[in-house]
């Protein structure tokens, strides 16, 4: 049997264990509390919270706009919903890069305000201090590295990250100092598969990949873009599994016909 099924509430020791048995790790992003609700009794590991809400959620091109204050309500919106799964929040651009007591105090806001299990920032070396303040003070971190959209304006492209040597040995590197500094998890993005295969291998925490092939431990994936919610997003590495645009684009206009027609409401929809 599955250490994911045995489990009432899965916790960061579960997704030890899961590495450990080589179970592999599913965690989805959600934003408020009724698909957080769906998504957790869908038997997911982890929620993340993601700064993805300030693109899929509040319209804006990238996720450096969402604040701290906007986290805290998406975040508290799915602990809501959820019993189970483990629910991890991003602190957000400018909540914790300036330093470490800034980065400990914005997780102590997140895991007060929000009642969330742990926390997820991104970088390597440069926040090694702040994910140990962080962690010295009882709150789990997810690392995050390869592509992290909070510097897209320093990398200036989209495009896949650790390609050439010595940003694949500082990734390399980053993966093993995080584990280090007592992160639970990392998650590796759009990087080549080969590395984060690498990558896994070399380190005892999970790894969790988005674009960076099948031998992490996990796989995460933002909520809008597998359920064909958000269309215009179409990554290689993206799996649509239901279109819901054109589901709810044809329920909205069949509503509309009917309003209309005066078909709805019926005598058996009226008091």
């Amino acid at each position: 049997m599955s250490t994911h099924k045995e489990v009432k509430k899965i916790t960061t020791n579960t997704l030890q264990r899961m590495k450990m048995q080589g179970e592999k790790i599913a965690m989805l992003t959600a934003y408020d509390f009724s698909f957080a609700k769906l998504i957790d009794s869908a038997n997911i590991d982890v929620i993340l919270v993601g700064d993805s809400a300030s693109n899929v959620m509040a319209g804006h091109e990238t996720t450096l706009p969402v604040t701290l204050e906007q986290m805290i309500y998406h975040a508290s919106s799915v602990i809501r919903g959820v019993s189970r799964c483990l629910v991890v929040v991003d602190l957000p651009f400018g909540s914790y890069q300036s330093n470490s007591d800034v980065a400990l105090a914005s997780a102590i806001r997140m895991m007060k305000e929000t009642g969330a299990h742990a926390i997820k920032l991104e970088g390597g070396e440069e926040v090694v201090e702040s994910v140990k303040r962080i962690i010295s003070a009882g709150i789990p971190v997810m690392g995050h590295l390869g592509l992290t959209p909070q510097s897209i304006y320093k990398f200036g492209t989209y495009n896949v990250r650790a390609k050439e040597d010595a940003e694949a040995n500082k990734l390399r590197n980053d993966a093993k100092l995080l584990e280090e500094a007592g992160c639970f998890a990392v998650v590796l993005e759009k990087i080549p598969a080969a590395l984060a295969k690498e990558v896994t291998e070399s380190v005892n925490i999970p790894t969790i990949g988005i674009g960076a092939g099948k031998y992490c431990d996990g796989q995460v994936l933002v909520m809008h873009d597998m359920l064909g919610i958000n269309t215009e997003f179409k990554p290689r590495f993206l799996r649509q599994y239901l279109n819901m645009a054109d589901e709810i684009t044809g329920a909205v206009q069949q509503y509309v016909k009917d309003v209309k027609a005066n078909d709805f409401p019926s005598e058996t929809e009226s008091y």
